[in-house]
């Protein structure tokens, strides 16, 4: 039986006979999406603590894509384990001086938080949908197990007067407020994890943290951004489909107005967080080749010759530089918006990519390199969970839980009423 990393690690010069990259595609995935929740979470906020009422749209939206994203943070560890039943017992038996229990901790509380708060946001639609369910006497299978579902989810609470819709928002903004420090910790402890790694020249920096923080933010914003086009583009589809018919709803020149103000107010949010983002970078690669401790010469191999491409190339120049300009180009529409969104997130997957993949790349001799393939074709349940396969899976699955969350917590005014 091969060693678990064997498959797909090709080594070079002089490394030690039971080095591998064990750390795969699946450890890239697992800080890529806890920064997406965190900073969908993050977006969300600015409108329910800041008050900035231009994003109140996008707001709704981001919250409840934050949640589709939360099942989804730990799936690539799940897939990563050998034994994934254990899993559970990071969440069920908590430790307070164990890291990963830590997350278990971190990741119910904020869980909760997301919950509680989009039970507040959206309890005024339930409690109207369960009202107005129950004054049709010919309901039908469909709106009867709607009835049901949405009766549990209002928790008795039917009160939607005035005075209980301001409590509604004034516990909004008291759990958004608290969630943003949570949301920060969740993602900020991936970062703990590689920064406390003496072992490891290239992840031991107390730099890290605040650097996936960061990034967290910018990546979470410009999915959600993303996302965000691409709904309101098929919302505009059906509109026009649904004027030829003559039915009623909002015209595609009303979502179109709509869809472009949150994008203007929203890609300056993301332009403002790229700044901080890409300046920890940058001060973090300084400060190794400014400091030059003994591990530097295999570091500048590494940096400088093996993953040149994926560090200045691909993270710093398609996925930093260039958004960067293309947001500083004055007359922001949407198809560049779509086009930065998906550079942005080119360069932070990049980030992680590097972080996790080119911390393994060099050996403990340092005199040797290690090679990561990952597997495209699988041939086993390993190579599937831990190549494309597995990807694909954690990619498309928080699309499919927004899906079904939407048809709960429709994240648009005009669907909800």
């Amino acid at each position: 039986m091969p060693v678990h990393g064997e498959i797909w690690t090709v080594k070079e010069l002089f490394v030690l006979p039971n080095e591998y990259i064990y750390w795969a595609i699946q450890i890239v995935m697992y800080p890529f999406m806890t920064g997406l929740v965190a900073g969908a979470f993050v977006l969300s906020s600015l409108y329910h603590v800041f008050g900035v009422k231009q994003l109140r749209e996008i707001a709704r939206f981001a919250l409840v894509f934050s949640m589709a994203l939360l099942p989804v943070a730990m799936m690539p560890l799940m897939l990563h384990l050998l034994q994934p039943f254990r899993g559970i017992k990071v969440l069920m038996t908590p430790h307070f001086t164990s890291a990963i229990a830590a997350f278990g901790i971190v990741f119910l509380t904020y869980g909760s938080i997301v919950a509680s708060e989009i039970w507040f946001v959206y309890r005024k639609h339930l409690v109207e949908t369960v009202l107005a369910l129950r004054k049709k006497a010919d309901r039908t299978a469909g709106e009867g197990m709607r009835l049901a579902i949405f009766s549990v989810l209002t928790l008795g609470a039917y009160d939607i007067s005035e005075e209980a819709i301001k409590k509604d928002h004034r516990a909004v903004s008291i759990l958004a407020g608290i969630g943003i420090p949570v949301a920060c910790f969740l993602h900020g402890y991936a970062g703990f994890i590689f920064g406390s790694v003496k072992a490891n020249a290239l992840w031991m920096t107390p730099l890290m943290p605040v650097i996936f923080i960061m990034s967290a933010v910018v990546s979470g914003i410009a999915l959600s951004l993303l996302v965000y086009i691409v709904t309101m583009e098929i919302r505009k589809f059906n509109a026009k489909r649904k004027r030829r018919g003559r039915m009623s709803g909002p015209t595609p020149e009303q979502i179109k107005g709509v869809e472009v103000a949150e994008v203007r107010i929203t890609t300056k949010y993301l332009l403002l967080f790229m700044v901080f983002a890409i300046s920890l970078e940058l001060l973090d690669l300084i400060f190794r080749g400014y400091t030059a401790v003994k591990s530097w010469d295999i570091l500048r191999q590494v940096i400088y010759g093996k993953d040149f491409a994926n560090i200045f190339v691909f993270q710093y120049g398609m996925g930093n530089l260039l958004p960067f300009i293309l947001l500083l180009l004055p007359g922001i529409t949407v198809r560049r918006t779509v086009l930065i969104t998906l550079l942005v997130l080119l360069g932070v997957f990049m980030m992680r990519w590097n972080v996790v993949i080119g911390g393994q790349a060099f050996s403990l001799t340092l005199s040797g390199f290690m090679h990561y393939h990952m597997p495209i074709i699988p041939h086993d349940l390993e190579t599937f969970k831990e190549g494309l396969g597995g990807v694909l899976t954690v990619a498309v699955t928080p699309f499919i839980i927004f899906w079904v969350l939407n048809k709960v917590f429709p994240v648009f005014q005009e669907e909800a009423r």
